[in-house]
């Protein structure tokens, strides 16, 4: 039986998730009765509930007498290291695009990566059932972008299929025929090559790890040369070429559709999964005791994006969750960091803190998601950007990210002038169809933080946004933060709604009546530049003189509902978050008045 090692790459949302769903279906991986969820390989409830991919995985299928291993790939920006390290065990890729957006920043980021690697890309565009769909123009889109990024002649002479995964179909033109994938099928087995094998003793590159908790550590990677068996004896390789571990195979998988089976042996060539070493991680070599030296990896793109990590030490901690300790919070994260090749985890300032770094604000508040998921609470700092030393000149360098902004004309303006503020720089404004404007920008990464939800309300909730790491660039100057200032409880207690009623002239609310506050903790956004102390739990004072108007009913304005993502966008930087199993509250990072009034006096001397 012949092998294939393919990885789809392709832009957020244009579909590479549901193209593998069609394929496995056409290739008869389920049985006819067999009920699959839709998007079947987003397993995990997070990939769910917000419709993306966040974990490369791996898939296999067969297609006559050969087998294709199919690797699944995110489509953001955030979660790139997973798809820099999924190219090094596939020997081709299909490019997915949507036929009516055309190329996007993530489709440049991982087809750079896909023709460094010398990868010769099959390119699919989909979503030809769209009525604003125009497949010519896209074509030539994605040919200038080849171009762009110096492909060689073998690489820039790549085949075209046209399609709908959502119907189950791919073709060589865009009217069809529109019966099934049987030309994507033979269009891979005649275009990618079998698995280059070399000579000598097992050897394979680890590069994804998860956590078993019948197998312990569980390393997914490609057979390079040799084969393994059960019960052998191997070892494990660091990148520079020192002994991590020595152990043996406790159990061999290989995947089968959607499921991973025990195998007897493991091929040159093809993708497994290997269980028994317990430190082994990604990017090591594992190898018969007799290999000395380890696989090169590539090395992976560093982070933009900081944020400290800390114990929650406010008066209502450890209510809801029972994972408080930054012993068992530092566990997590080197246990997070050693899977996720874009996160680096420091000690902070404090034997209570952590700095986390990543790719961007998605990447972490996915990571603290599945923390609070799982029983964690913990005090989250604002976002801040990872700075770089020109090794030359000395100039402080910061990272400057790529922006397409999709938006109808009318709103444009707005966008236009929000991002000039912001330190952003147009470098492209050409209509996109529909009365619709693409918008291309170099902007600072600081100048983003927090822009996502002014970006909706200046469109209407209409405008798209994409971001992709562009390159770091000398420091463009300060940026405007937040216009306005917050209101704070100067008590604790249970808000009452009668307060709350009150203070609504001060500003909206970001809590409801009966919620728990303590000194400190932010209860709703100030309608001027400055904080101010309010009381949300002063009740209607009772008498037993009746007067009109004494009884008005309490009508309150429903409140700002902060979510994960907006809360770490919203905070300033003498905020923190606090995030436990079933709550997240904004919170001053002194919550005791007079340590906030020195604390400023601090920060104003520095300045």
């Amino acid at each position: 039986m012949s092998l294939r090692n393919i990885a789809i790459i392709a832009h957020v949302d244009h579909g590479k998730t549901t193209l593998i769903d069609v394929l496995l279906r056409q290739s008869g991986a389920f049985r006819d009765n067999q009920r699959v969820a839709e998007r079947a390989m987003d397993s995990n409830d997070l990939e769910r509930e917000r419709g993306i991919t966040i974990l490369a995985k791996v898939t296999s299928l067969d297609w006559g007498d050969d087998r294709i291993n199919i690797v699944d790939t995110p489509g953001h920006a955030d979660f790139g290291g997973e798809v820099e390290r999924i190219l090094n065990m596939v020997d081709g890729t299909v490019l997915l695009v949507d036929a009516a957006e055309g190329p996007m920043p993530q489709t440049k980021f991982v087809l750079s990566k896909a023709l460094s690697l010398g990868l010769r890309p099959i390119v699919a565009i989909n979503k030809i059932d769209k009525p604003e769909s125009r497949p010519d123009e896209v074509l030539n889109e994605i040919f200038d972008l080849f171009a762009a990024l110096d492909a060689n002649e073998e690489q820039l002479d790549f085949p075209v299929l046209y399609g709908s995964a959502k119907e189950g179909w791919m073709a060589a033109e865009p009217e069809g025929p529109k019966d099934g994938m049987a030309p994507l099928f033979e269009l891979i087995l005649n275009h990618v090559p079998q698995p280059a094998i070399e000579e000598g003793p097992f050897r394979m590159l680890a590069t994804t790890v998860e956590a078993n908790p019948y197998l312990g550590r569980v390393l997914t990677g490609r057979v390079l040369s040799g084969a393994i068996k059960p019960n052998q004896p191997i070892k494990a390789l660091s990148r520079a070429g020192d002994l991590i571990e020595s152990g043996r195979v406790s159990k061999i998988l290989a995947f089968r559709g959607l499921e991973r089976s025990p195998v007897e042996e493991g091929i040159a060539g093809d993708i497994i999964a290997v269980a028994g070493l317990e430190k082994a991680t990604v990017a090591d070599t594992l190898c018969e005791p007799s290999v000395m030296t380890p696989i090169e990896a590539q090395p992976i793109d560093p982070p933009t994006l900081s944020m400290t990590f800390s114990v929650n030490d406010s008066p209502l901690a450890g209510r809801e969750g029972d994972k408080v300790q930054s012993r068992v919070i530092r566990e997590r994260l080197l246990r997070e960091a050693e899977g996720n090749v874009a996160l680096k985890v420091e000690d902070g300032e404090t034997k209570e803190s952590f700095f986390v770094s990543g790719r961007g604000e998605l990447q972490l508040a996915v990571l603290i998601e599945t923390m609070r998921r799982e029983g964690f609470e913990l005090s989250v700092s604002r976002p801040r950007v990872v700075y770089q030393a020109d090794s030359e000149t000395g100039v402080q360098l910061e990272p400057v990210e790529e922006v397409v902004v999709d938006v109808d004309e009318e709103f444009s303006g707005a966008v236009v002038q929000k991002l000039s503020e912001r330190k952003g720089q147009m470098i492209e404004m050409r209509p996109s169809g529909g009365g619709k404007q693409r918008l291309v920008f170099h902007v600072p990464t600081r100048g983003l933080i927090g822009y996502l939800g002014e970006f909706l309300t200046d469109t209407r909730g209409t405008g798209i946004m994409n971001r992709v790491f562009h390159e770091y660039a000398p420091l463009k100057g300060s940026i405007p933060g937040r216009h306005t200032g917050v209101l704070i409880s100067n008590s604790d207690g249970d808000a009452v709604a009668y307060a709350l009623w009150n203070l609504e002239d001060r500003g909206p609310m970001m809590i409801e009546p009966g919620t728990k506050v303590y000194q400190g903790m932010i209860v709703g956004e100030h309608t001027r530049g400055n904080d101010l102390e309010v009381n949300v739990l002063k009740a209607k004072q009772l008498t037993n003189i009746r007067a009109a108007g004494k009884d008005d009913a309490v009508r309150l304005t429903p409140p700002i509902q902060m979510t994960l993502e907006k809360a770490l966008a919203y905070i300033a930087d003498d905020e923190l978050v606090e995030v436990t199993p079933e709550s997240i509250r904004l919170r001053k990072r002194h919550l005791d008045p007079h340590e906030r009034k020195k604390a400023e006096r601090r920060t104003a001397n520095a300045a």
